[in-house]
């Protein structure tokens, strides 16, 4: 299982992918609103989504796991 994580503190302003959606490497899967500025999310490798550990209005910290890919 790959996780992926917040590289910054942020809420969490959409996510793009649910639970059974196969995903890319470099697709972007959430994105993050930090100091007014949109981040974006991207996934480190390709995979099927097996949980999304975050809701939309969620505020994350740095490191925080979004989503868990299998």
């Amino acid at each position: 299982m790959k996780e992926i994580t917040a590289n910054m503190a942020g809420t969490v302003l959409n996510v793009m992918v649910a639970a059974g959606d196969t995903v890319s490497e470099g697709q972007e899967v959430l994105m993050l609103e930090s100091m007014k500025m949109e981040i974006p999310v991207e996934s480190h490798g390709a995979g099927s989504v097996a949980e999304v550990k975050v809701n939309i209005g969620d505020f994350v910290n740095e490191g925080d796991v979004l989503l868990v890919l299998e």
